[in-house]
């Protein structure tokens, strides 16, 4: 392709410029909007499917919840987990307007986990407080967030440019503010330049750092896509940048470069454990501390390390599965599959990911305050690119709300364009266009990210992290030398360079900081300690006027939340300067460079991809396709709703539950009835995306209550969970889908019949022929609104011991009067671990006197780890009685982690 000229740019103007159509920018654009601002948001790939929220989301790791949770409880946990270097007025921002965001977000039709009276299910994971909430269904987050960005007020405000990658902030040579950006298309190759009144910088994180374990550079943990752009942008605009030595490493499941989803498989009975089933992580939190004692054990003679679900009933792991294997990564199962492999009989292997940059999940960002504003006048930060450690998913959305909001206060630029600003972004852009066989981006950026591992990759010491700076430095030409011939490969080639950039970041970052901090996150072998006398400070960093890069140790700002054990000291920061490299032996300087190799190979010709042309995509498809983006009415859908081809209809309701036009509902409900079962799996998932903002009509609930009769299970059940997120049926209702042949089918009566107290209903169900309907109706009876445990008697005396250990477990909500207490401490004895853990469980609520001595036994002898657990956690209920902490005390050496952290907190 040719070089455009400067001049032929395509100029574009806005008040808010965003970059990034991920989580926060998205949120960011709205916000910005809803002020009244012009909004451009620009998107190297397309908004419709972005970013790392792209395939939606598990589970919100920061729910801070009223009744559920308090906001500085969480403030105080980050800062435990940040090792107290934390702007904790930033961390407040996300505790105090998170539960007001998942509000916002549940309007917009984004679902997450209720009980059955519509509360939402906030789960422990951390061994203090209650932040987890799941989203088992919430795989279409993004698609939601589109489809506000595409309702017809927000069209008339945001401007969205597709394939339109940004590579430099452009800032006013008057007084440095932002004021738009140089971009490029990614598909035709133009030149664009953009004026704006603020940017919002929305890029994620770095994800492509370090290379993973397969060499492959696109299998990241983090979304590939994430390069470091908004890093590189930030760092050259002049903005500082802070705690980029602190990295993100996480857990993962070996060789298959995933999450091992801790948020999602222990709220449903999983743990980490070592090969002899030990769960062995004594940190709080997942962290950096916990990445340490991760390692450690992945290197002892106890490793390797598993993810434990094949303890788990079989309907738990298919729950499982049904998350695991779509949300999180839909190539999950084939993984497995491929390996043999199955959560019911094999526990799964787990390592450690490849090293990267984020704010979200460590710390590593570019430095905001709490309304997401940089050190650069009307540059904003929000998301995985700002410095508010675990922000996480929530957080992104809360300061892509603050960015917005604070940035639409802002008018276009009217001034010209820094000319040298301009050129130099162009050049960046195009010189790969210059040497088209120049060396290949991905031999550069393998090589790069090779010396990422190599020297940049914990444990650190000074000597490796200096080679590392040299190598970055000399690949500053290399990357310049670099060769392309197409708009795509000139994106992949500028995506090197903001790699480049951030490689440097990191290394001499973590040059900077001697000492040791935040575990594997910044381990430095030649400096092994914590240093709070000298180092309880931010780390910042910027790009000085001559373009060195130099540091400031910025102090810590006083606490609004104390925190003990850190005691931060105010004072001025100390400005440090460049750092100074460590001196690394060499053989000796050459005398003369080598000989370059002669080589008469001609270029290569380009490889042959088939000659087959593919069949032309359906007029009707593409029409339907066409029609989603002008936000349709419902009569404009209907003729696609009842097209004769099933695919099409298919096709039809996915768009219908994106548009959300007037009579949605109904029409949604109709197609439950569809012929097709594609059509009805489509129809029946629309429906449970949008139970939020589906208005409860009457149309609605009769198409509802018809759809109980279609021959499909999973219509009948995606039916009666619509009915009663609605408030649409009634006990009569619910109570003859008890008789249903399906499964899944009754456990939804039975939650169904909870919502509305049926009591005597779900008594009556316990005598299901089905396990998972008993103990789905023994969780019930302690989840109405006034339980007693009287209808539990019958499962308490059940054959099946998971159902046993269910309606024990159900004591501690019923409470467990002096006759269940006997029935509980004698079921201490029972040979099944469910059991006794169900009862040592509900003997939480039992009066101390039978209570204790039961419990004390069995955290002193029991062998089940999981029975321990219950019986640490219901003494701590009985802690005023003396035995009771005189077991506590016991168990604090106790081989289980969890079990010596509880023991351990109450001591």
């Amino acid at each position: 392709m040719d070089i455009p000229a400067i001049g032929d740019a395509e100029e574009l103007s806005c008040d808010v410029l965003v970059i990034g159509g991920g989580t926060a920018g998205t949120m960011a654009a709205l916000t910005a909007a809803e002020r009244g601002a012009r909004v451009l948001l620009l998107e190297k790939a397309h908004v419709r499917h972005s970013g790392a929220l792209a395939m939606g989301m598990d589970g919100v790791n920061n729910a801070v919840i009223p009744g559920r949770a308090e906001p500085d409880d969480y403030v105080a946990e980050i800062t435990r987990a940040n090792d107290g270097i934390v702007d904790q007025s930033t961390v407040r921002q996300t505790a105090t307007r998170g539960y007001d965001m998942v509000r916002r977000l549940e309007s917009y039709g984004v679902k997450f986990e209720k009980d059955e009276h519509g509360e939402y299910a906030v789960r422990q994971v951390h061994r203090s407080g209650s932040y987890v909430l799941p989203m088992p269904e919430g795989k279409d987050v993004k698609k939601v967030l589109y489809r506000q960005l595409r309702r017809r007020e927000m069209r008339e405000r945001i401007r969205i440019e597709n394939r339109v990658m940004p590579v430099r902030v452009l800032t006013s040579p008057e007084d440095g503010r932002a004021i738009g950006a140089v971009a490029f298309n990614t598909r035709t190759g133009a030149f664009v330049t953009v004026r704006a009144g603020a940017v919002v910088l929305a890029t994620g994180p770095c994800g492509r750092l370090g290379l993973p374990a397969s060499g492959y550079l696109y299998g990241t943990y983090e979304n590939p896509t994430n390069a470091g752009d908004g890093y590189a942008m930030a760092y050259h605009a002049g903005a500082a940048l802070t705690g980029i030595e602190c990295f993100q490493i996480n857990p993962l499941i070996k060789d298959y470069n995933g999450p091992a989803c801790a948020y999602v498989a222990n709220p449903f009975g999983g743990y980490q454990v070592n090969r002899h089933g030990e769960r062995f992580v004594d940190s709080d939190y997942w962290s950096g501390r916990m990445m340490s004692e991760f390692a450690a054990e992945l290197a002892s003679d106890r490793g390797p390390v598993y993810l434990k679900l094949s303890h788990l009933p079989e309907e738990t792991v298919a729950s499982l599965e049904s998350i695991l294997h779509t949300t999180e990564r839909p190539t999950r199962g084939t993984f497995h599959a491929g390996r043999g492999h199955d959560y019911r009989t094999h526990d799964i292997e787990m390592h450690i990911s490849e090293i990267g940059l984020c704010g979200g999940h460590s710390a590593s960002g570019v430095r905001v305050d709490d309304h997401a504003r940089t050190t650069v006048p009307r540059l904003y930060a929000a998301g995985d690119l700002a410095s508010v450690p675990h922000n996480y998913m929530i957080g992104a959305f809360v300061f892509g709300d603050l960015a917005g909001a604070d940035a639409s206060r802002y008018t276009s630029y009217e001034g010209a364009l820094p000319a040298d600003q301009v050129a130099a972004a162009h050049e960046l852009i195009y010189r790969p266009l210059r040497r088209p066989e120049g060396p290949p981006q991905p031999q550069v950026e393998y090589k790069l990210r090779r010396f990422v591992n190599d020297y940049v990759a914990p444990p650190k010491t000074g000597a490796k992290l200096s080679l590392a700076v040299a190598a970055f430095e000399r690949m500053t030409g290399e990357i310049a030398e670099m060769g392309a011939t197409t708009a795509h490969e000139l994106m992949r080639c500028a995506e090197v360079s903001f790699i480049r950039d951030c490689a440097e970041m990191a290394a001499r970052s973590s040059l900077a900081r001697t000492e040791s901090r935040w575990g594997l996150y910044h381990e430095r072998l030649d400096h092994p300690e914590r240093d709070d006398d000298g180092w309880l400070h931010h780390l910042d960093l910027r790009k000085s006027p001559s373009g060195a890069m130099v540091f400031t140790a910025r102090p810590v700002e006083p606490y609004v939340v104390p925190v003990s054990g850190f005691e931060p000291s105010p004072g001025p920061s100390r400005e440090l300067g460049e750092v100074a490299l460590v001196p690394v032996a060499t053989a000796g300087e050459r005398s003369t460079a080598p000989a370059a190799a002669v080589t008469d190979r001609a270029p290569g010709t380009p490889v042959a991809t088939g000659t087959a042309a593919a069949a032309a995509p359906d007029e009707r498809l593409l029409r339907l396709v066409g029609l989603a983006e002008e936000e349709p009415d419902l009569d404009a859908l209907l003729p696609y709703l009842t097209d004769p081809d099933p695919a099409l209809r298919a096709a039809a309701v996915a768009t219908l539950g994106e548009t959300l036009p007037a009579g949605a509902g109904p029409a949604l409900a109709a197609r439950l009835a569809d012929p097709a079962g594609q059509v009805r799996a489509v129809a029946a998932a629309a429906l449970r995306e949008l139970l939020e903002v589906l208005p409860a009509e009457p149309a609605l609930a009769a198409g509802l209550r018809a759809a109980l009769a279609v021959a499909d299970p999973a219509v009948r059940a995606a039916a009666l969970e619509a009915l009663r997120a609605l408030r649409l049926g009634d006990a009569e209702l619910y109570a003859a889908s008890l008789a249903d042949t399906d499964i899944e089918v009754r456990i939804h009566a039975v939650r169904a019949l909870v919502s509305v107290d049926a009591v005597p209903a779900l008594a009556a169900a316990a005598a299901d022929p089905a396990r998972e309907v008993r103990v789905a109706v023994a969780k019930g009876l302690a989840a109405v609104h006034a339980p007693t445990p009287e209808p539990l008697d019958p499962l308490l005396d059940d054959a099946d011991p998971l159902v046993r250990g269910a309606a024990l477990a159900a004591l501690a909500r019923t409470g467990c009067p002096a006759g269940y207490a006997v029935r509980a401490v004698a079921a201490m004895d029972d040979p099944a671990w469910q059991v006794r853990a169900g009862a040592a469980a509900g003997l939480g609520s039992a009066a101390a006197g039978p209570a204790v001595p039961a419990l004390a036994k069995a955290l002193a002898a029991d062998a089940n780890a999981d029975v321990r657990k219950a019986a640490v956690l219901s003494l701590l209920r009985h802690r005023d009685a003396e035995e009771a902490l005189t077991a506590l005390a016991g168990a604090t050496g106790d081989p289980d982690a969890d079990v010596r952290a509880y023991a351990g907190r109450a001591v």
